[in-house]
């Protein structure tokens, strides 16, 4: 906090301040839910409404560490009822334990913290940890501090792991046998984002210029922008002259940066935040200089590429554009969703490129109908497969409340 200040924000409540818009009048009692940051807050949203549909004598309160995920939060959940995540210090969690006296702990993936599990169920919660999962990164350090870590586990009333090899590792770390159940990836019952008015506004520019193909690469980090233009202007421009490549670098610090060196290659180029009735789009690149609209603009996608995967950054989330059955590419550097990448891979819903393999896979989508809407089709039926998780999910934590109402 001192010195990068990356979790000021907050600040107070992180010291165990309970802020009275969390204090309210609500006689009923509470299930805590913790995500750390915007992909968990995302991956429990709809547990969260599940659980408000299936126990409404309860009242439903989530903590996030990051600033980002505590707006999420609060744009999704309402501001009386998210706050930070305390210190895992005894002084910062026992205000809150005392003031919202939980029912039931949720943690969403892997936050084991040790004072704070101890307290909790000091306190009388029962403690559960949803959509568990035990990165590549992580394994490694759990398992030398595994005789730390698995009395600090004795505290967790049930695991409910992503798949069968996070509760391998859930094993590996510590985790009571007993406890540790399968029960699927929360984030396929997320539902894809209601339309933004870009995506209409770019879908009556795409159908007066009859521009088409149209490829999104999402979520794009260093090293791999120049990737994608160059194979969008020497492969596909070459065949395609209409073709229009929506870029959306991962971080927003980056759209400087990105946006210079789309100048320096010479392509023809737009800014989202630039565009005017007179934008044209066909034969060209549009950076996508915006947060929380990408989710929405891969419904235009023909082809989808999702980054973070061509450098060995562990990829990120191809759901977003298998929700509208988008034929999708991902690098070799997946494993961030190894689980996930796992099943679309199984069924042969997703294609896995290299650095070198990547254009000639991307003109090959673009170029051929019947591979890119088989390719999409499948992408689909996974998402549909896999649903359910949230239900099995909320039929877990009933029964740790006793088979609560």
């Amino acid at each position: 906090m001192i010195r990068m200040g990356k979790y000021r924000a907050g600040l107070s409540e992180r010291l165990g301040y309970v802020a009275k818009r969390i204090v309210r009048r609500d006689a009923r009692p509470v299930i805590w839910l913790h995500a750390v940051s915007v992909g968990e807050v995302l991956a429990i949203q709809g547990l969260v409404a599940g659980i408000r549909a299936a126990l409404p004598s309860y009242r439903i309160v989530v903590s996030t560490t990051t600033h980002t995920g505590q707006k999420v939060a609060r744009g999704r959940f309402g501001d009386g009822d998210v706050f930070y995540f305390p210190i895992d210090l005894s002084i910062c969690i026992l205000p809150y334990l005392r003031a919202l006296k939980p029912k039931l702990v949720i943690l969403a993936e892997t936050e084991f913290w040790p004072n704070f599990l101890r307290s909790a169920k000091k306190s009388g919660a029962r403690v559960a940890v949803v959509n568990a999962r035990i990165s590549d990164r992580s394994l490694p350090r759990y398992r030398r501090f595994r005789g730390l870590l698995s009395h600090a586990l004795e505290f967790i009333d049930v695991f409910l792991a992503q798949s069968e090899e996070d509760a391998r590792r859930l094993l590996a770390i510590g985790a009571p046998p007993e406890r540790v159940l399968v029960s699927g990836n929360l984030k396929f019952d997320v539902k894809p984002p209601e339309e933004v008015p870009i995506v209409s506004r770019l879908r009556g520019i795409l159908a007066r210029e009859q521009a088409t193909p149209v490829i999104v690469a999402g979520s794009t980090v260093e090293g791999e922008e120049e990737l994608v233009v160059d194979a969008f202007r020497f492969l596909v421009l070459e065949r395609h002259p209409q073709a229009v490549l929506v870029l959306a670098p991962r971080h927003k610090e980056r759209f400087e940066d990105v946006a210079f060196r789309l100048e320096q290659s010479g392509v023809r180029h737009s800014r989202r935040s630039q565009m005017s009735a007179n934008t044209v789009l066909a034969g060209s690149v549009l950076l996508l200089d915006s947060l929380g609209e990408l989710a929405s603009v891969y419904a235009l996608a023909d082809v989808a590429f999702v980054g973070g995967s061509l450098v060995p950054r562990g990829g990120h989330n191809i759901l977003e554009p298998a929700h509208w059955g988008v034929a999708t590419i991902v690098g070799p550097h997946t494993e961030n969703f190894r689980d996930i990448i796992g099943i679309f891979r199984q069924s042969k819903a997703v294609c896995v490129a290299t650095k070198e393999e990547f254009g000639p896979a991307l003109l090959s989508l673009v170029s051929n109908d019947e591979e890119r809407r088989t390719l999409g089709e499948r992408a689909r039926e996974v998402v549909r497969q896999q649903a359910g998780v949230t239900q099995r999910t909320i039929a877990e934590m009933r029964a740790r409340l006793g088979g609560a109402k």
